[in-house]
């Protein structure tokens, strides 16, 4: 019985323990960026929901493609309704990990791995990028770059507006994650 109560008491503390290392947000921020001769694109959400579990070192968000903002209103349509077609793929969903340590109690800026998969467009792969996470008061602040390309995803871009995007487009990922109250 002993046995058992203990059991059940370290079961616990160490559900308490890891609980005490999730950090979330429900506005992160999303952006990606192209920059031709032709012309420059940008595109920017602020309805990322975005979870760290710092003891486990695991990460992962979901962004709802609808929710991008671009400087003109034909972009956004065309970005929508043409290119990752968001009704029928409504959202981007990113799940990893991340390497290095990271003290959730400490402040400073801890350099970072993150490699996951990233499923847009119903396709998923795999992504590998250098990464900080920021303690600042309680608060992990995530950041990254790195770059997709459209045709990965089965995202077509027709050939007459091909030279108006870069291959490779710049993402980047800013998440200023609280801790999750019991």
């Amino acid at each position: 019985m002993k046995r058992t109560l203990a059991l059940l008491l370290f079961a616990g503390l160490i559900a308490q323990a890891s609980y005490g290392q999730l950090f979330m947000t429900r506005n992160g921020f999303v952006g990606f960026y192209s920059k031709t001769s032709m012309e420059d694109i940008k595109a920017e959400n602020n309805q990322v929901y975005a979870v760290i579990d710092a003891g486990k070192k695991n990460i992962a968000f979901t962004i709802l493609l609808k929710s991008f903002s671009f400087p003109k209103e034909l972009m956004q349509e065309h970005f929508n309704e043409n290119y990752v077609e968001s009704d029928k793929y409504p959202k981007a969903v990113f799940t990893g990990t991340f390497t290095g340590d990271v003290n959730a109690a400490k402040d400073g800026v801890y350099p970072v791995t993150v490699h996951g998969s990233l499923n847009l467009h119903n396709v998923s792969k795999t992504v590998e990028t250098p990464a900080t996470i920021e303690v600042r008061g309680g608060v992990l602040i995530g950041h990254a770059q790195f770059k997709i390309k459209p045709e990965d995803y089965n995202i077509s871009i027709p050939s007459v507006v091909r030279d108006k995007i870069e291959r490779d487009l710049n993402v980047e990922v800013k998440i200023n994650c609280n801790p999750v109250k019991p």
